[in-house]
């Protein structure tokens, strides 16, 4: 029960937050071009600022385990890999990009360190999580999102400058280079700016949630319900089966277990919707995906740790 309301405690706010925005749409107090302003300053702002605030404030020499970054980031990839070769499933092209970053991409540093501190009573390996997947996440959600452009139909020489050029000049990696940078070189931060740097990243979540939620469009959404169905299943059944029995297997225990947990098979972060549509994608699957995610992640968390829990596993 404790679990339980833990995880409802995580995730209900987040969905009221979204809620909101499309209440506040509704009532027409957030129109559609204020929702896109508001997407855009926090794809620019303070969404960078909240990455750079959770690689640059941690200290991974004390706690570092290259066993387990490694792990990660090859599930990471391997996750990505499986969710790319089931989006060719799909004749749409263009809901590819989505369905792809949708599928494999989490709210790890968001519910990571707090569901295991709250479990164990300190955030244990959720750093290294972090570390081992929210690169390759935010990379190659640039990649997919460009490849799958709408507008665009062919790889060509043109497409891989543009690709590249969007990765070095994405405010999400420029933000996980300067906080990775300033984790390895050990810079203090000093406590004005830790303090203005945590409170522009802490706006990232609720403005992106709302503005998520006043952007939603529930035809939409039902018209593209079978992309949208199938990512939600990638997240909460295929990766967890194929991977957490992996997991297991190679001797990882407790907090390394939670912390693949959550990687695996928490909502799909916010996060996503805001690159999607600063990349050019329409947002429905997306939006979707984030939204019926938020919604379950609560009781398929619950049922993972007390699977996990029942084997002595946690």
């Amino acid at each position: 029960m404790e679990n339980l309301i833990f995880s409802l405690n995580a995730t209900v706010p987040i969905f009221l937050l979204m809620a909101l925005g499309f209440l506040f749409r509704k009532l027409g107090w957030i129109d559609e071009v204020f929702a896109s302003k508001m997407n855009q300053f926090v794809f620019l702002v303070p969404l960078p600022i909240l990455v750079f605030e959770d690689l640059a404030t941690v200290d991974f020499q004390e706690v570092w385990n290259l066993k387990f970054v490694l792990f990660c980031f090859f599930v990471t990839f391997a996750s990505i890999a499986l969710a790319a070769g089931i989006s060719f499933l799909w004749k749409d092209r263009e809901i590819r990009g989505e369905f792809i970053q949708a599928s494999y991409r989490s709210s790890a540093a968001l519910l990571g360190i707090a569901f295991i501190r709250n479990i164990y009573g300190d955030a244990g390996l959720a750093p290294l999580m972090i570390i081992g997947s929210m690169p390759l996440y935010n990379i190659m959600a640039v990649v997919v999102l460009s490849f799958f452009q709408p507008e665009r139909r062919k790889l060509d020489k043109e497409l891989w400058k543009k690709t590249l050029k969007g990765i070095v000049t994405n405010p999400i990696i420029i933000g996980i280079a300067a906080g990775l940078l300033w984790s390895a070189l050990r810079i203090p931060m000093p406590y004005i700016i830790g303090k203005t740097v945590s409170n522009v990243g802490a706006v990232a979540t609720p403005l992106g949630l709302m503005a998520l939620g006043a952007s939603f469009d529930v035809q939409k959404t039902i018209g593209k319900i079978k992309p949208v169905t199938a990512a939600c299943v990638l997240k909460f059944v295929d990766f967890t089966t194929v991977f957490l029995p992996l997991a297991v297997m190679l001797g990882f225990r407790r907090e390394e277990l939670i912390a693949i947990l959550v990687m695996l098979g928490s909502a799909t972060t916010v996060s996503c919707y805001v690159m999607a549509k600063n990349m050019g994608h329409e947002g429905t699957v997306t939006s979707g995906v984030v939204m019926l995610t938020t919604v379950f992640s609560a009781f398929t968390l619950t049922g993972w740790l007390f699977l996990l829990k029942s084997r002595g596993l946690v």
